[in-house]
This record gives C-alpha cells, sequence and structure tokens, in this order.
C-alpha cells in the first residue's frame, strides 16, 4: 500500500488515472455501508446512478450480493454527474478483483475490452483518521491504445464525477450518522 493511504500504488501503471478524496465526519462502518448500498446510489451519486451485481451476459442475479470474482454492471454512469435523466449515459461492465470488509477496501477492473486496447482499475479505501473520521480515497487508472481517447473525450467529465461521487457520499454518510447519535 502507499503510504499514509488505504490504496495500492497504482497510478504509474497507464496512461492516466483519475483519483479523488474526501474527508468524512463519520466513522468507517457507517461510511462503508453508504458505499456499498449500491441501490442507494440513485439517491445520492450523481455520478454513478445504478450498479448491479450480474452474471457474464449483465443479467441481473437474484441474489446481488458482491463478492470478489462477481460481475458488476455499472449503469447508468453520467459523464458529466449529475442527477437528471440523460439520453446516452455512459455504463462500463467489471469484474471485482476485491471485496475487503476488514480493511474497507473495494476494487474491480474493467473487461468489456481487451486489456491492450482498454485496461481500467479502480479502487476504493475507507482509512479511520483521527477523531473518530474517515477519509474515503479513490483511483481509476486507464491503459491501453484507447485509454489516450478516454482521456481527451472524457477525462474531465470523470474527474467531475469522481469528485461529485465523493461529496455525495460524504452528504449522504453524515447525513446517516447524524441521524443514529
Amino acid at each position: 500500500m502507499a503510504s499514509g493511504t488505504g490504496l495500492p500504488p497504482l497510478s504509474s501503471k497507464g496512461v492516466f488515472s483519475v483519483s479523488s478524496s474526501s474527508l468524512i465526519n463519520a466513522p468507517r462502518e457507517v461510511v462503508w455501508e453508504v458505499l456499498m448500498d449500491w441501490e442507494s446510489y440513485k439517491e445520492w451519486n450523481p455520478f454513478v446512478r445504478d450498479q448491479r451485481v450480474t452474471d457474464a451476459r449483465k443479467n441481473h442475479l437474484p441474489d446481488e450480493t458482491p463478492r470478489e470474482g462477481c460481475y458488476l454492471y455499472i449503469h447508468p454512469v453520467h459523464i458529466p454527474p449529475s442527477f437528471d435523466s440523460k439520453w446516452f449515459p455512459s455504463s462500463a461492465f467489471e469484474r471485482i478483483t476485491a471485496l475487503d470488509h476488514e480493511n474497507y477496501r473495494t476494487a474491480w477492473v474493467n473487461i468489456e475490452m481487451p486489456h491492450w486496447l482498454l485496461s481500467a482499475e479502480r479502487w476504493q479505501a475507507l482509512v479511520e483518521v483521527e477523531g473518530g473520521k474517515t477519509r474515503y480515497e479513490t483511483i481509476e487508472v486507464f491503459g491501453g491504445l484507447l485509454a489516450y481517447l478516454v482521456k481527451a473525450f472524457v477525462g474531465n467529465g470523470l474527474k467531475k464525477g469522481f469528485i461529485a461521487m465523493a461529496e455525495g457520499l460524504k452528504g449522504r454518510a453524515e447525513e446517516r450518522y447524524e441521524e443514529r447519535n
């Protein structure tokens, strides 16, 4: 792991990376609960509006409990972030590579295209900081030939999306924590 962070050192691998972080006035357990409640994303997350565990053909499964090795269909993704309905929202098809409840970390990799054409690896982690607060950290590293086009056409929108998700997570987790105390 990188020093002082819950994320592994990924940004040196790839064409570009997008990251964000947020200091959240709530314990990690509460923030993790919000982060892993994918069904509620449409209520607070203007970037990733929904994500579901699916089979290899993107069909929803009766048991959508996330586990390492499961497929993850992320749709709709709003670039730039917005709570409004979009005519042509983006999507991503991923495989969950890490789901560490003990250390509050999760990761997935994009599997829609051959790795040499486009690769993407996303990590999210929660780090306990002084005073019972939590630092949310996230990074996604893009590689492959198409990563140059992704960076040129939607790189800034992705950055805005990561920031909006971090801010939304902060707001929802702090609200939930205040309701309980």
